[in-house]
């Protein structure tokens, strides 16, 4: 059973949200806004978050910034809008998925179901280490040149998707089906958005990678290129 906090101002749609999860087995805690959703995260330690973006007070993505600063924990974010910027914006503040209002509540269902999944894949306890880069699944640690690396869990996910089959090519297809599940597979949007967020992070330079490379047309290849 997961514990889900709730940070939406509109009270109606979050005590249907909230029914709903429960149903689903979940616990819930809810806040009407940014301030009081920190609150509670501080409060009570959660599975997951999700996140209206449009709040008084304080809006979703200073939200979303504030839980980066002392958490990994997965967010998902609730929008109105669906534009290209927005969802770029909440991707590279660190957010794990993101869902445009209106939306079925079994949508959502499924994308929870798909984030806490990832979060708990730490399977084989592998250790990786590839250049000056080292991955720890067990602890979901990642260090550079012995600095830590704070990734999110899909951004982890993703990176130990590619270096686990290191030297292949991998198309975006098989990593959304990797990383994001089975039905995400024609979401392959994701996975160049993830990408270039995950790069920013290992990369000491992005435009130049050294790990994370691109073959045009393909998909993407973890290698190191001295």
């Amino acid at each position: 059973m997961s514990e889900i906090l709730m940070i939406e101002d509109d009270q109606n749609l979050s005590t249907l949200l909230c029914e709903f999860l429960r149903g689903q087995g979940h616990t819930t805690r809810c806040a009407i806004n940014g301030r009081a959703g920190l609150r509670e995260m501080f409060d009570h330690k959660s599975d997951l978050v999700i996140l209206d973006v449009t709040m008084p007070q304080m809006d979703g993505w200073e939200t979303l910034k504030r839980i980066r600063e002392v958490s990994d924990m997965p967010v998902i974010m609730l929008t109105a809008r669906d534009d290209e910027s927005d969802i770029l914006r909440g991707f590279s503040l660190g957010a794990d998925d993101y869902v445009t209002k209106p939306f079925s509540f079994a949508q959502l269902g499924a994308r929870i179901k798909a984030v806490l999944a990832r979060k708990g894949d730490t399977s084989n306890g592998e250790h990786f280490t590839a250049g000056d880069l080292q991955v720890d699944i067990p602890s979901r640690r990642v260090l550079r040149g012995g600095q830590t690396i704070n990734l999110t869990p899909t951004e982890f996910n993703l990176l130990v998707a590619l270096i686990r089959r290191k030297g292949e090519v991998l198309s975006s297809e098989e990593l959304a089906r990797q990383v994001w599940g089975p039905q995400y597979a024609t979401e392959i949007g994701f996975v160049r958005r993830y990408i270039w967020h995950l790069r920013k992070k290992v990369e000491r330079d992005p435009d130049h990678p050294q790990y994370i490379h691109n073959e045009r047309g393909f998909g993407y290849r973890f290698q190191v290129m001295e």
